[in-house]
């Protein structure tokens, strides 16, 4: 009879092996009460090429979208981030309230003008924190400047930045549209957009509002009792209002994608397309890998 051990490992009966899945990973978007909201922060990646060990857990983080808040606060209503593993999404900036610049963020909050000023005010930065380095790249871009003040105290605001593209500046008293989303075919070949920037709203009777841009950005509007929120699972920015109204950004999403033969985990909402299985969280949850 002989005495020894046995390794427990990969292939030896120990456990099951690291598999990859893809992600997409979008913040909330940004709120306001003034200019467009900066689309929620957009990463993802177009195969499985992210490691998770079998059996392990993952904490995920779906952020919301930031609140809206009464006009004359000063409050900057940046969204929450949304968190998968070593991958995080920034919350969208807000817009700068009332004669102010524009927050930064995921993507940039727009800049605001208000009724006795002249002067114009840029848009938030986006890509706030730099996520460039990495394989997702950007993960949003920067809002709208404000405009100028013009006949009879018009003035107008900036668009939201969105997953694809800046926020759109306000020329004179025209408002600025919101930055176009970031599309992902992560749970349909067709693809999905998310991530748009809020419209800038005008200030006073004759400029125009700006639309949202696509990827649940709201439009901007003028008359305060109209909210303009963002949507929730696309993270988009909100679109603004004057200043007696508010309006919330669109809630994040976290999708995870990987081979069905990999796992038997049905962690978070599960679909399945072909050979893979689709893991969609709209709320914090696990993954259990």
């Amino acid at each position: 009879m002989s005495f020894g051990y046995q390794v427990l490992g990969f292939g030896s009966g120990g456990g099951a092996p690291p598999y990859n899945v893809r992600f997409l990973v979008v913040a909330g978007g940004g709120g306001t009460n003034s200019a467009g909201a900066g689309g929620g922060g957009f990463r993802t990646i177009a195969t499985k090429a992210h490691e998770v060990a079998a059996g392990g857990s993952y904490t995920i983080t779906v952020g919301d979208g930031g609140p809206g808040t009464p006009g004359g606060a000063t409050t900057q209503n940046g969204g929450d981030d949304s968190i998968f593993d070593t991958i995080t999404s920034a919350g969208g900036g807000g817009p700068g309230s009332p004669n102010k610049v524009g927050n930064a963020g995921g993507s940039g909050g727009g800049g605001s003008t208000g009724w006795t000023t002249t002067a114009t005010h840029a848009g938030g930065a986006g890509n706030v924190p730099d996520t460039s380095p990495s394989p997702t790249g950007l993960q949003g871009y920067q809002g709208g400047h404000s405009g100028t003040q013009g006949a009879h105290n018009k003035s107008a605001a900036g668009g939201g930045g969105g997953g694809s593209a800046a926020g759109g500046n306000a020329p004179g008293n025209a408002s600025g549209a919101g930055g176009a989303g970031a599309p992902s075919t992560i749970t349909t070949p067709g693809g999905v957009t998310y991530a748009g920037g809020g419209g800038g709203n005008a200030q006073g009777p004759g400029p125009s509002n700006a639309g949202g841009g696509s990827g649940g950005g709201g439009a901007g509007h003028m008359d305060g009792a109209v909210n303009r929120n963002g949507t929730d699972g696309l993270g988009g920015g909100s679109g603004g209002c004057r200043s007696s109204g508010n309006a919330v950004g669109g809630n994040g999403i976290v999708v995870l994608r990987r081979l069905t033969a990999d796992s038997t985990t049905t962690s978070g909402t599960t679909s399945t397309d072909g050979s893979d299985t689709i893991h969609t969280f709209n709320a914090s949850g696990t993954y259990v890998a």
